[in-house]
């Protein structure tokens, strides 16, 4: 059996390099081909697409996925759903995220891939159970950091634990793109060792050594491994999926993809990517490796927004002290991976310690909802002098933090009854209300116009 590769240039390759703006015309203009090429799936939707979709695109996130099924009659297509976060910045009520698994799989999701940023699995829970009993498959995602805690040990027995929950395959999701080549062989190979789950690994470009850690991970019996097609690969994105289908053709690895179907893609997805190099949105930093992710353990994303909150302080001369500062805070925290809503506060933090001079001095909400235990529970111990420091003697919460959100869903529906024209629309508004709202109602007012237009017609 060869290596299976899943596609990511329709979400994670876009959202990479240029902020998730690709259009649903421009997602499905190389669908044709790349339904025709043999992957084992195309991700396609979840992470910040849907957020992209109604802030800056006004599109239906829920149409975009509607049509895209609509093309892809041989490939499943794939989402990221952020456990309890679903696809927004905060935890829901269970009845929400059930409802939410429900309808994406409704609208056309076969796998679903489930992560916690802190890797605690009550965040995951109901998700997976949702992807079950909705038939959907359920993959659920190992953050990977490095850390004193996170040892290969560490994610071994993390994958047991999802194994009982009823994964039905599991990711290694290495959103920095730090994971070393001999790290990915120990880690698959131990992984391999000690679960019956197909293995598959995510990766990212960003420090120069992801191809090499791919490679490493194919020997160690990965399944199925994360590419891009070369438009929308390399940089801050993933390892190129041309590019590995020469290099394993004729192997025992061979992913045997229809090399004619990818190069019309690819033909397509050029003119895609010239459009945004053309308007300013792909900044071509985005395509430069960057090892110092490799020393600072800080992912390329979190390296520029670090960059921006400095220079609209004008304090880029305090950048190498600020690099420097994130290990220690993240530490002091307990050591929680640099992913999303993590890696934005963790950076954060350490930018206000550098620039008023006194650590801890002016702390963000949420840094403050995280040492509550809001979030989950930290992958290591935090320092308790730090936690006295910002929560003093607050309560810290030890169940898991959905089990105290009353059901959201039915009081939606009710709020916007007027405005929704479905379950989705209600999901929307429970995301992103305020977006949801405007989103909604410039909607409604355009349908408006066409009916107007075709009645006078």
């Amino acid at each position: 059996m060869g290596v299976k590769i899943v596609e990511t240039a329709l979400r994670d390759g876009h959202q990479s390099l240029f902020a998730t703006r690709m259009t649903t015309e421009e997602v499905c203009c190389a669908l044709e081909e790349l339904d025709k090429a043999g992957y084992y799936a195309l991700e396609v939707w979840g992470g910040a697409t849907f957020d992209a979709c109604i802030s800056f695109l006004n599109e239906d996130p829920w149409e975009r996925l509607r049509m895209i099924k609509k093309k892809c009659k041989n490939t499943k297509l794939q989402m990221l759903f952020r456990g309890q976060n679903i696809l927004g910045y905060k935890h829901y009520a269970d009845d929400v995220v059930e409802k939410f698994v429900q309808k994406s799989i409704e609208n056309g999701i076969d796998i679903i891939r489930v992560f916690d940023a802190l890797n605690d699995i009550r965040n995951l829970k109901s998700a997976v159970d949702a992807t079950k009993k909705y038939h959907g498959h359920c993959q659920i995602a190992l953050s990977y950091t490095t850390s004193p805690v996170h040892t290969v040990d560490y994610y071994v027995n993390l994958a047991k634990e999802v194994e009982k929950m009823g994964a039905d395959s599991l990711c290694i999701k290495d959103m920095a793109g730090v994971i070393l080549p001999e790290d990915a062989y120990e880690l698959v190979s131990k992984l391999k060792a000690s679960t019956r789950l197909p293995i598959e690994l995510h990766g990212h470009c960003t420090g120069g050594i992801a191809e090499m850690a791919y490679k490493r991970a194919i020997e160690a019996g990965v399944d199925i491994i994360d590419c891009a097609l070369s438009p929308l690969s390399g940089g801050t994105s993933q390892p190129c999926t041309e590019s590995f289908q020469y290099a394993l053709q004729g192997t025992k690895y061979d992913p045997k993809l229809n090399v004619e179907m990818l190069n019309k893609a690819a033909e397509k997805l050029t003119k895609v990517k010239d459009k945004y190099l053309a308007n300013g949105l792909l900044n071509p930093k985005a395509l430069i490796k960057n090892p110092n992710i490799l020393k600072y353990q800080v992912p390329g994303g979190m390296l520029s927004n670090l960059m921006n909150q400095l220079k609209q302080q004008n304090a880029m001369d305090k950048y190498e002290e600020v690099l420097n500062e994130v290990p220690r805070v993240r530490k002091e925290l307990g050591y929680p991976p640099l992913v999303t809503p993590l890696s934005q506060m963790v950076g954060t933090q350490a930018v206000m310690n550098v620039i008023s001079g006194e650590r801890y001095k002016m702390v963000p909400k949420e840094i403050k909802e995280y040492l509550h235990g809001f979030y989950g529970k930290s992958p290591a111990p935090v320092d308790e002098n730090i936690r006295k420091k910002i929560i003093g003697d607050d309560e810290v919460i030890t169940y898991r933090p959905a089990d105290k959100i009353e059901p959201q869903f039915l009081a939606l529906k009710e709020k916007y009854k007027d405005l929704v024209k479905s379950e989705e629309d209600v999901l929307t508004c429970a995301l992103f209300e305020a977006k949801a709202v405007k989103f909604l109602t410039q909607r409604d007012q355009k349908d408006e116009i066409i009916e107007v237009n075709l009645y006078i017609g």
